[in-house]
């Protein structure tokens, strides 16, 4: 269980509950499906944890850590045994998405196939682009904007403008978590020549990335509440909430002092999930 990572689980959950509130105005909706999106988005959030458990015990990445424990890294697990389970989550999305294609667009294969390639190839394969400082760029997309308005799509076979928007506030939450995890991990890193975007930045800039990000997120919400409606503002709870994690990033915290903030992004991340979902059902629904 420790290898799923429980705590990026949000990441996962966020972006159905959003883009199912913001597909709750059509009158065509076939709510069951969510369900799938729900497996979906799980499937490959938790596969692509065992996939970067594996690559990156490999690579010997892992071999130094200040985070929590990694299965192949800590020799826990064996690197073949994660891979298993890495490409099972994979089936599992795949399965999944495979039924939502086939009830609604053909098309959902050719993005389920680029979310389990970039899931895989995030820490693994020749050329990691989680190792070139293109991880968050990956986050946002996929667990983001493709979460979020597939959600959508997959209940009302229709993207909306709301959607869109909202997406961005959530994929940038996603940022936020995998910002803290990467400004933890700033030195083991360095050493290991993992070049995360954190690593890129600096210390210091990757503090301020991290309050640009919330910012970004802040953004997006007041627009879809100019779109949508003013029950929307209802997500900002959810930035607000994160406004302790806000405080201890500016105050220099660093490795493991790190960790509970990494833990209350995440509960942030899942107030707005909450809020913003609840205040988008209420405006569209109005």
């Amino acid at each position: 269980m420790i290898g799923a990572r429980p705590r990026t689980l949000p990441a996962a959950l966020v972006p159905v509950a959003v883009g199912g509130a913001c597909a709750s105005a059509s009158a065509d909706a076939v709510w069951w499906r969510i369900s799938l999106a729900l497996i979906v988005s799980l499937a490959l959030q938790v596969g692509v944890n065992y996939a970067n458990d594996y690559s990156d015990g490999v690579k010997g990445t892992d071999s130094v850590r200040v985070g929590p424990l990694r299965l192949v890294g800590s020799g826990v697990a064996s690197a073949s045994a994660v891979k298993r389970a890495a490409f099972i989550c994979f089936g599992v999305a795949a399965i999944a998405g495979l039924v939502l294609a086939v009830q609604t667009s053909l098309w959902l294969i050719l993005v389920g196939i680029a979310a389990i390639i970039s899931a895989w190839t995030y820490t693994g394969g020749p050329l990691p682009y989680g190792y070139a400082g293109l991880g968050e760029v990956f986050v946002f997309i996929f667990f983001g904007v493709v979460a979020t308005m597939g959600t959508e799509f997959a209940v009302s076979e229709k993207v909306t403008g709301v959607g869109a928007v909202a997406s961005v506030a959530v994929g940038a939450f996603a940022c936020a978590l995998l910002a803290v995890n990467n400004l933890r991990d700033i030195p083991g890193d360095t050493v290991s020549g993992k070049r995360t975007l954190a690593v890129k930045l600096g210390d210091a800039g990757t503090r301020k990335l991290f309050a640009l990000i919330l910012m970004a997120a802040a953004t997006a919400i007041v627009v879809t509440s100019f779109t949508a409606g003013p029950f929307a503002m209802a997500g900002l709870i959810g930035v607000i909430a994160a406004r302790p994690a806000i405080s201890d990033i500016a105050k220099g915290l660093k490795g493991r002092d790190l960790i509970p903030v990494l833990g209350a992004v995440g509960r942030a991340q899942m107030i707005l999930g909450v809020t913003y979902s609840v205040g988008l059902v209420v405006t569209l629904s109005a």
